[in-house]
Order: structure tokens, then C-alpha cells, then sequence
């Protein structure tokens, strides 16, 4: 549910009831991933998708009778060659989908609150609820913030701690997924199937260098969701009038200001300057960093030039593997927005697992997700 958040906590903040659809679960072929939520309030209003529109309207009821009910449920839908009208998936995935309600005088409602507050004002938070297991248990919920865990599950003291450990690894990582747990926290007790979802600030997207093409690649970075930063040393092309759309402008030397500045295992790194005064000793530092993309703009000369100065000041092959260069995919692209959509093409296969082939008699999943988890067992306390 954290990915309608901004919604939500209004309709918290408001006083509203409503009741949360969440994927807990996929299978095949599905449209959303785990995490993904639909809500509907008491007076009828919904908001947020499970399935691109395949079983919204059955899911749209189950959220008004948890709300009449009070009670969470746990619903599974898949594709049925036998009835074309049945509620499925037509693209022949299935989706475990659990049903929560929120209202006011449920002792959930204040520990779902605070993470949708966090997540709604851009801050870390992680949101753990128990899928299946006890039917006294499901829906019960545990928030964990990087300086501590509100909430629990009213069961075994060593559940909620053995949870929220998980819950912080995922936070970490920034991931969404399911584990499986005993009802004290091992294997102890009647097995759970626990949903964590992640909710971090968003993934950064550093462009280096400050040209006609980085604005187009700042605008499809923004749609991408990343928060964007344009960094060169020229202050008379880094400006706020010529990139908008920049979260930030840095007028600054480009290896300089990574040096100082925060990255993680999201953060995308594209070096458009192609200019080897400014393009060696920014990839000798961004290749020995611990980011998600490394990409460098260039004709394929420029490429081989620099690939050997960067091997002259100590960058290794396996360091030099790691460069995407000549950056973005083969789309044939001419104009900045069109090569900004083939850098973003490629950063969205790395970053997803994808092959960046034509899907059009390919023989690979349509959805990838590597970010998510699938279903894990703990087996001894964490």
C-alpha cells in the first residue's frame, strides 16, 4: 500500500475508513507486482490499481465488504480457459491480493498510519503485515523506521523481533517481498507468510554534463521517478533556465563533486560531457563505486580512446566491464529526447533484469522484477 501513500495519508489525516487490496503474490505472467494497492474508502472512492484493470471491480467489492466486515482476506485470482467472463487475469498470470480494512477504532490503523505518514513525506519505512497463518494474526501489522520498529503482532515477543530484523534487510535494500515463519519466530509454532514492503526516497540520477541532450534526459528521468542532479563545471551552461525540470543544479568539477556526494546500489550515473578532461577521472572514481548504472556518452573512437586512458590511471578490466558505453541501446535514435529515451531504455533493463530485445518473437518474460523477493523460509531465530 505504500505506493499510494500521498493518497492514503490524506484519507487518514481526514478521518476517512478504508479498506487496502495489496499483491501479496504473482505467478506467471501478472501486470503488477507485490506492493502494488488499490483502496477504497467508506463512501466509495478508490484509488490505485492490482491489476491494470483485469480484476479491479472484484477487488473494488472485496474492499467494501472487509469494510462492512472488519475482517482481512486473502483472495487469489488467475486466468480461467473455461469461462472467458470469469474474474482473471487475461494475461494468464495469477495474484494473491489481501484485503485490509482500515478504520478508525482497529488497533492497526495508528501503526499503518505512521507508514504511510513516512513514506508520504519521502522518509525510509518499511511495512510488514502477516498474509496467512491464524486468522486472529492476518492483517496484523509492524512498521519499521531506520531508528526503530512501531507496532507488532500481539503473538509470540520473538515474532516481532525476529520480523522486524527482516524487515530492516529489506528496508536496507530497498526491496518488497514475502518471507515465510513460524508463529514464534522460527519454526516454531503454526507457519506464516509474512508481506514486507519498502518504501526509500527516491533513486538518484546524476547527469554529468550539461548539454542539449541532458535536458531531455533530465524530463524522462523525472518521469522515471529518480531524483534528478546536473553537474558541470561551466557555469555558464548549468543553469536553472536551461534544465527546468533538475532537482538540482551543482556548477562543479564532475569527479569532485562525486567524491562528496551520497550514491547507493540505486543511484545512475551518466556521463554526457565526452571529454576526456573531465570524463577520466570521474569513470576512474564512478566505476569503483557501488551504483546500480554506469553509462558514458561517445562515438564508438571515443569509446576505444577512453577505455585505454582510463586503463592508463589504473581502472582494471573488471572495473571497465562494468561501463556502459556508447551509452543507452540501438533504437537509431537522432534527436536528445529520442537518445534520452535509449539511455532510459537501457537503465530500465538493467535495472529490471530485462534482455532490451524486441519482445516481438522473443521467447523471454515480459516482466522482470529484481528488485522484488519471492517467498523465503527462515529457519533458526534471526
Amino acid at each position: 500500500m505504500l505506493d499510494i501513500a500521498d493518497e492514503l495519508h490524506r484519507w487518514v489525516e481526514q478521518g476517512r475508513d478504508f479498506a487496502v487490496a495489496t499483491v501479496v503474490a504473482v505467478g506467471g505472467s501478472a501486470p503488477r507486482q507485490p506492493g502494488a494497492a488499490l483502496a477504497v474508502d467508506a463512501e466509495g472512492t478508490a484509488i490505485g490499481s492490482v491489476s491494470g484493470g483485469c480484476v479491479e471491480g472484484a477487488v473494488y467489492e472485496l474492499c467494501q465488504q472487509a469494510l462492512k466486515d472488519g475482517e482481512s482476506v486473502l483472495e487469489r485470482f488467475g486466468y480461467s480457459d473455461e469461462d472467458a467472463f470469469a474474474v482473471g487475469l487475461t494475461c494468464g498470470g495469477v495474484i494473491d491480493i489481501l484485503v485490509t480494512p482500515v478504520r478508525a477504532r482497529d488497533r492497526d490503523r495508528p501503526v499503518v498510519a505512521a507508514a504511510l505518514e513516512a513514506a508520504a513525506r519521502g522518509r525510509a519505512a518499511a511495512l510488514a503485515r502477516i498474509v496467512s497463518g491464524p486468522a486472529e494474526l492476518v492483517g496484523r501489522t509492524l512498521v519499521v523506521r531506520p531508528e526503530r520498529s512501531y507496532g507488532g503482532f500481539g503473538a509470540h515477543p520473538e515474532l516481532d523481533r525476529t520480523i522486524a530484523a527482516e524487515a530492516g534487510a529489506f528496508l536496507d535494500a530497498g526491496r518488497t517481498g514475502t518471507l515465510e515463519i513460524g508463529e514464534q519466530g522460527s519454526r516454531c509454532g503454526a507457519p506464516l507468510t509474512v508481506l514486507i514492503e519498502s518504501s526509500v526516497p527516491p533513486p538518484r540520477m546524476i547527469v554529468f554534463g550539461a548539454i542539449d541532450f541532458a535536458s531531455a534526459l533530465v524530463r524522462v528521468g523525472k518521469f522515471l521517478g529518480y531524483r534528478v542532479t546536473v553537474c558541470d563545471a561551466r557555469p555558464v551552461f548549468a543553469t536553472e533556465a536551461r534544465f527546468p525540470d533538475a532537482d538540482e543544479i551543482v556548477v562543479e568539477w564532475p569527479h569532485r563533486y562525486l567524491e562528496h556526494t551520497e550514491v547507493d546500489a540505486r543511484t545512475v550515473l551518466c556521463v554526457l560531457t565526452h571529454d576526456a578532461k573531465f570524463d577520466v577521472p570521474l569513470l576512474r572514481l564512478a566505476l569503483r563505486l557501488p551504483v546500480a548504472y554506469v553509462g558514458a556518452m561517445g562515438s564508438r573512437r571515443t569509446h576505444l580512446d577512453r577505455n585505454e586512458r582510463l586503463r592508463e590511471v589504473g581502472v582494471s578490466e573488471l572495473e571497465l566491464a562494468r561501463l556502459r558505453s556508447p551509452i543507452g541501446l540501438d533504437l537509431g535514435a537522432r534527436t536528445p529526447e529520442e537518445t534520452a529515451l535509449s539511455i532510459a531504455a537501457e537503465i530500465v533493463a538493467a535495472r529490471r533484469g530485462g534482455s532490451g530485445v524486441s519482445l516481438t518473437g522473443a521467447h523471454t518474460p515480459i516482466h522482470h522484477d529484481v528488485t522484488s523477493v519471492p517467498a523465503r523460509r527462515i529457519g533458526s531465530v534471526a
